[in-house]
C-alpha cells in the first residue's frame, strides 16, 4: 500500500472496553456490597473511578472518541432494561432503592425470581433477558447514560454515547411470565421508539455529538418483517430533529440482507464488522453502492480473540473502504469486552508467544496505528508493520504450533471412531443393571463451593508457602466431607465436588499440550463471574491422566456411584482463545482424542458414570442459519469421539446451561449421550417440553434448582418444576438436578436448596409410584 491521505483524517474509536479493572476491583466492590461491606456509594465511585481509568488510557494510547454507556455494574441489557422503564412488576418494591433493585433483577432475592439469563449471540457473555408483554408500558429513564457522559465530558473527552438498539432490545426479549408464548416482543416497537427519542433528546442537551446504536441482532437471518421493523425504527429515528448523530453499529457476523437496509436509513453513520465470516461485509458494501455522504466505522481488529492484527492486511481493506464512504474511522470488531484488559500484566509467559498476542490495550494500540496509517500513510506507522509482519512469520514458523504426532493421529480417525457400537436402548439397560438407580434420580453438576478456604490454597501452593504434601491433603478432606453431605442428603449419583479445580476449562487446559493460561487474562462471563480463558496456541495432546487421581480416590469412599467430571471439546474450544491459523473442526477432533484417552482411564478404573460437559455447544452456533450444518457436524463428532470408546454399561452424561436449544435438538439428539442435564429453572421447564416436542429418546436432567440466584428454592417449588418436566419427559428418563455446577455459591444455600431438591424428588417419586 502507498501513502494515501483519507478526505476526513480517521479517527481512532472503539465501542466498548473491559469493565472490571485490572484487579477486578468492580467485582470486588459489588461482591462486598452484596455482603453489607461496601455501601451502595462507594460501590458507585469505584464505578466512576474505573469510567474514568479507562477513558484515561484510551485518550492517552490516541482514542479520539471514547465511548459512555458500555459500562455496567452487571448488563448492559439489563441497563437498557431500566433506561426504557421495562421494570417487570415482580421487581418493581425493590426497584425505589435504584441499586438494590437493580441486583434484584439480575440475581434475584429470596422472595423474588431474577430475570432469565442466557448467551449474548455466539459469545460465552450472559445477559439478562428482558421480559416484555402487550401491557408493557415504556417511561424513559436516561439518568445513567447522561450521566456518564457528562462524566467522560467533564474530564476533556470526546464522548459517543452506545446504547442497545431498539431493535435488538425487542428481539433479545421474551414474553414475560403469563403471557401467550406466541406474543412477539417486536410488536412494541412503534411503543418504545418514542421512549428512544426522549433518550437521544436527553443526550443531545446533555452535549453528545454522536450516539452509537448497537444492532447485531441484525447480522441474524431475519424476515421481512423484522427487516421492514429496522427500516421503519430507523426512519422514525433519522426524521428526529432533536437529537444526535446516529451511528448503528451491526457486529459479530455480515449484515447481509440488513446492509441495504441500514445504508438506506436517514442515519448519518455505520459501525460495520469486518473480521472472520463478517468479512463479507466489505463486498456487501461496494454491491449496495458504500455510504455516501455517511461516516464509516470499520471493524477490522478483532475484538473477540487475542492474536495480532496483521496491520498490512486491515490498512489494505481500509483503503478499500475509503472509496466506499465519505469517512472512514478505525474499530475493533466489536466492544473489548470479551477480551483480558492488558497483555503486560502477563509475566509468565515464553516472551516469543508474547508477541503473537493483543489484549484490549494492546488493541487500541493497533487500532490507532491503522488510523494514523490510513490517514498519514504507511511510512507513518512503517517500523510498526514491520515488527507486526515479523511477529506474523514468527508464529506461522513455530515449533509449538504443530506437532506431527497430533496431526497423523487425528488424520487416521474414521467414522466408526465416533459411534458407540450399541444403540441406546441396550445402553440403557445395562447401565439400569449396574447402577441400581431409583426412578427420579437425584445428582448435582459437578462442581460444589469454592471456599475461601480452597482458593487460599491454591494461592499458598503457587506461592510456595505450602507443600504439595499438605494441599493434597486438604482437597482429600474436601472431597470426603462433600461425599459425606452428598450421601447424608440423599443424592444418588455422587460428584466428588471438584476442589482442585479452578476453571473447568482453564484446569483441564494447564494439563493438555497446546495450551497456554495466563495469571491476570480476566473476561466477564455474567455479572460478577469471571473467567481466564485459556490461549490454544498448538496442536494439542495429553501428556498424562488428568482426573483420575482424584475421582478414583472419592470412589474408594462410597458405595454409591461417583461420577467422572470433563469438559467437552468444544467447550474447550468456545471457552478458550482458540487458534485461527486452521480449521477449528481439526483442532476440535485434537482435543476429543486428548479427552478420548481420559475416558478410557476412567473407565478402566471402574468409573461406572462419566460426564463431558458441553454447555458451548449452542453459544458456538454461527449466527447464520447456512453456517450451521457444517459446525454442527464437527461439533458433535467431536463429542461422540471423545465418548464413544466404552463400554455400554458405561454411562455417559452431558450437560448444558443458558441457552437457548430449541434450534439444535437434532444435534443434542446426534450427540447420543445416555443422560443429559440442562438448564430450566428460569425457563419453567421449557427445554423439557422441547425435547419431548422433538422425540428426544433418551434420559434428561431438565434443572430445577437456579444456581445463579442467591434464592433457596422450597420443597414444592421444586416438585412442581418437576411435574412440568414430567409433562414432557417419563418419570423413567428423568433426573433430578440442579441448572447448574454450584462452585458460585454458597455453602448455607447449597445444603438447604439440595435437602429441598432430594425431598421433592420423594414426593414426586411417591405420585408416580
Amino acid at each position: 500500500m502507498t501513502e494515501t491521505s483519507a478526505p476526513v483524517p480517521s479517527l481512532a474509536t472503539v465501542y466498548g472496553y473491559p469493565r472490571q479493572g485490572p484487579d477486578r476491583e468492580l467485582k470486588k466492590a459489588i461482591e462486598g456490597y452484596w455482603a453489607g461491606r461496601v455501601s451502595a456509594q462507594d460501590l458507585l465511585d469505584t464505578a466512576a473511578g474505573l469510567r474514568a481509568d479507562n477513558w484515561r488510557h484510551l485518550a492517552e494510547a490516541g482514542v479520539r472518541e471514547v465511548p459512555t454507556g458500555d459500562f455496567s455494574l452487571y448488563d448492559h441489557v439489563l441497563d437498557t432494561t431500566v433506561m426504557v422503564g421495562a421494570v417487570p412488576p415482580r421487581h418493581r418494591a425493590a426497584a425505589q432503592d435504584p441499586v438494590a433493585g437493580y441486583f434484584a433483577m439480575a440475581r434475584g432475592t429470596q422472595d423474588v425470581a431474577p430475570l432469565e439469563m442466557t448467551k449474548w449471540f455466539d459469545t460465552n457473555y450472559h445477559y439478562l433477558v428482558p421480559e416484555l408483554g402487550p401491557d408493557t408500558v415504556f417511561t424513559a429513564d436516561p439518568a445513567k447514560q447522561v450521566g456518564e457522559l457528562g462524566e467522560a465530558l467533564a474530564l476533556g473527552h470526546t464522548a459517543r454515547p452506545v446504547l442497545v438498539g431498539p431493535v435488538t432490545y425487542l428481539l433479545l426479549a421474551k414474553p414475560a411470565p403469563g403471557v401467550d408464548p406466541d406474543f412477539e416482543p417486536i410488536s412494541l416497537l412503534d411503543r418504545l421508539l418514542p421512549v428512544y427519542a426522549e433518550v437521544l433528546a436527553a443526550l443531545r442537551a446533555a452535549g453528545a455529538e454522536w450516539v452509537q446504536l448497537d444492532e447485531p441482532a441484525l447480522v441474524q437471518d431475519r424476515d421481512r418483517a423484522v427487516l421492514d421493523a429496522a427500516a421503519h425504527a430507523y426512519r422514525e429515528l433519522g426524521a428526529l430533529t432533536d437529537r444526535p448523530k446516529i451511528l448503528v453499529a451491526g457486529y459479530f457476523d455480515r449484515l447481509g440482507e440488513a446492509l441495504p437496509v441500514l445504508a438506506q436509513a436517514p442515519v448519518e453513520g455505520l459501525g460495520l464488522d469486518f473480521t472472520g465470516p463478517a468479512a463479507a461485509n466489505l463486498d456487501d458494501l461496494a454491491r449496495v453502492g458504500g455510504l455516501p455522504g455517511k461516516r464509516l466505522v470499520a471493524g477490522v481488529v478483532d475484538g473477540r480473540n487475542v492474536w495480532i492484527n496483521d496491520l498490512g492486511g486491515s490498512l489494505a481493506t481500509l483503503a478499500t473502504l475509503l472509496g466506499l464512504a465519505d469517512r472512514v474511522d478505525v474499530a475493533p470488531s466489536c466492544s473489548l469486552l470479551h477480551v483480558p484488559i492488558d497483555l503486560a500484566l502477563e509475566h509468565g509467559l515464553d516472551p516469543q508467544v508474547g508477541r503473537w498476542l493483543a489484549f484490549a490495550r494492546q488493541k487500541v494500540a493497533e487500532v490507532v496505528t491503522l488510523a494514523t496509517g490510513l490517514s498519514e500513510g504507511t511510512e507513518a506507522v512503517g517500523g510498526r508493520l514491520a515488527a507486526n509482519r515479523a511477529d506474523l512469520a514468527s508464529r506461522e514458523a513455530s515449533a509449538l504450533t504443530h506437532d506431527p504426532a497430533v496431526r497423523a493421529r487425528t488424520a487416521a480417525v474414521t467414522a466408526d471412531d465416533a459411534r458407540r457400537p450399541q444403540p441406546y436402548g441396550e445402553r440403557a439397560v445395562a447401565q439400569r443393571a449396574r447402577l441400581g438407580l431409583p426412578t427420579l434420580p437425584s445428582t448435582t453438576i459437578g462442581s460444589f463451593p469454592q471456599t475461601s478456604e480452597l482458593r487460599a490454597a491454591r494461592a499458598d501452593l503457587r506461592a510456595g508457602r505450602i507443600g504439595q504434601d499438605a494441599y493434597d491433603e486438604l482437597i482429600a478432606s474436601e472431597i470426603r466431607s462433600v461425599l459425606v453431605f452428598q450421601e447424608r442428603a440423599g443424592i444418588d449419583v455422587l460428584v466428588h465436588g471438584e476442589p482442585e479445580r479452578n476453571d473447568m476449562v482453564q484446569y483441564f487446559a494447564e494439563q493438555l499440550n497446546g495450551y497456554l493460561a495466563t495469571q491476570h487474562g480476566w473476561v466477564q462471563s455474567y455479572g460478577t463471574r469471571y473467567v481466564r480463558p485459556p490461549i490454544l496456541a498448538g496442536d494439542v495432546s495429553r501428556p498424562r491422566p488428568m482426573t483420575l487421581r482424584w475421582t478414583t480416590y472419592a470412589q474408594s469412599q462410597t458405595e454409591r456411584p461417583v461420577k467422572g467430571m470433563l469438559t467437552g471439546p468444544v467447550t474447550m474450544l468456545a471457552w478458550s482463545f482458540v487458534r485461527d491459523d486452521q480449521p477449528q473442526a481439526e483442532t476440535a477432533r485434537q482435543v476429543a482424542l486428548a479427552l478420548r484417552d481420559e475416558v478410557a482411564d476412567l473407565e478402566a478404573a471402574g468409573t461406572a458414570v462419566i460426564q463431558v460437559d458441553e454447555p458451548a455447544l449452542r453459544e458456538t452456533l454461527p449466527l447464520r442459519a447456512a453456517d450451521r450444518p457444517a459446525y454442527l457436524a464437527w461439533a458433535t463428532e467431536a463429542f461422540r469421539l471423545a465418548t464413544s470408546g466404552v463400554r455400554a454399561d458405561t454411562q455417559i452424561h452431558t450437560h448444558m446451561c443458558y441457552a437457548e436449544f430449541g434450534e439444535i435438538l437434532a444435534a443434542i439428539d446426534d450427540l447420543d449421550a445416555d443422560v443429559i442435564s440442562l438448564e430450566a429453572a428460569r425457563s419453567h421447564m421449557q427445554v423439557a417440553h422441547e425435547l419431548a416436542g422433538a422425540g428426544y429418546p433418551r434420559e434428561v436432567g431438565p434443572g430445577v434448582y437456579d444456581i445463579h440466584s442467591p434464592r433457596v428454592p422450597d420443597v414444592e417449588e421444586v416438585a412442581s418444576l418437576l411435574r412440568k418436566g414430567l409433562g414432557g419427559i417419563p418419570a423413567e428418563r428423568l433426573w433430578v438436578n440442579p441448572d447448574c455446577g454450584l462452585k458460585t455459591r454458597g455453602w448455607p444455600e447449597v445444603r438447604s436448596s439440595l435437602d429441598n431438591l432430594v425431598a421433592a424428588a420423594r414426593v414426586v417419586r411417591a405420585e408416580v409410584g
